[in-house]
């Protein structure tokens, strides 16, 4: 019988931790994917953040590192730097990265590191308990932001995509989710371009994944989905914001 499909070598056989419905585990799998067709899944470094993913070193079979909060970028630079044949990669949430980690993320890509990031998007903070993250939608409510988020006072969204592609030193950047079959294919796309741009050693390459968060959303798996589709990705479009390799090609 011909094997159709079958669970990547570049994951664990250890049970996943996340809620029914978070994206978590479906980007680890596209992660661990695209560094198996790669070749480099034994030859792959992630640096882990605090928040959901904190136990990311448990499902990926290969070498990972637990950073303290939003100190993944400069976890990883040293370990790139160090093993500049590895493939380092970071994968942080949006409170780890685009809160505490703020200052980490830009220096990482104002100096076009040669490591891939992989942001998650969930507009929330997740393992804390529901709290406003730099990512919460306008309107949208948090546990300290109980009426929903005012920009007046709490200020706007940050577009993380945005803001690193005016950058000098990023080679690639993408948006892309996984609310639908054709945006798994389109995330994993994504990820491997952006990792095999780092095997070239061309640069700094970052891959944002807009996801769920469906126990502090207090929405279904289902609905969450929904969510992204018609909240999330309205607000942050998917797409390519930076594309050196491509320009190079005109």
């Amino acid at each position: 019988m011909a094997v159709v499909f079958q669970k990547t070598k570049a994951l664990t056989d250890v049970k996943l931790h996340y809620c029914p419905g978070c994206a978590h585990g479906i980007v680890h799998r596209l992660v661990a994917e695209a560094l198996e067709e790669l070749g480099e899944d034994k030859n792959a470094i992630a640096a882990v953040p605090v928040g959901c993913s904190v136990f990311a070193n448990k499902y990926f079979n290969f070498d990972a590192i637990q950073c303290a909060h939003g100190r993944a970028p400069a976890t990883a630079t040293g370990i790139k730097r160090v093993h500049p044949d590895k493939i380092v990669l970071t994968y942080q949430g949006d409170g780890d990265l685009a809160s505490i980690g703020t200052a980490e993320i830009i220096h990482a890509a104002a100096r076009g590191e040669k490591i891939t990031t992989i942001f998650i998007n969930n507009g929330i903070y997740g393992m804390t308990g529901g709290q406003m993250a730099p990512t919460t939608l306008p309107g949208m409510k948090a546990t300290t932001a109980k009426a929903g988020r005012d920009p007046k006072i709490n200020g706007n969204p940050i577009r993380v995509c945005e803001m690193l592609s005016t950058l000098d030193g990023p080679v690639y950047i993408e948006r892309v989710s996984v609310s639908t079959p054709a945006q798994v294919t389109q995330a994993k796309r994504a990820i491997k371009k952006a990792l095999e741009i780092q095997r070239q050693g061309l640069g700094f390459t970052f891959v944002e994944v807009v996801s769920t968060c469906p126990t502090n959303w207090g929405l279904t798996p289902v609905k969450s989905m929904e969510f992204v589709r018609e909240k999330m990705i309205p607000y942050y479009p998917l797409g390519v914001y930076k594309d050196i390799t491509a320009e190079e090609g005109k």
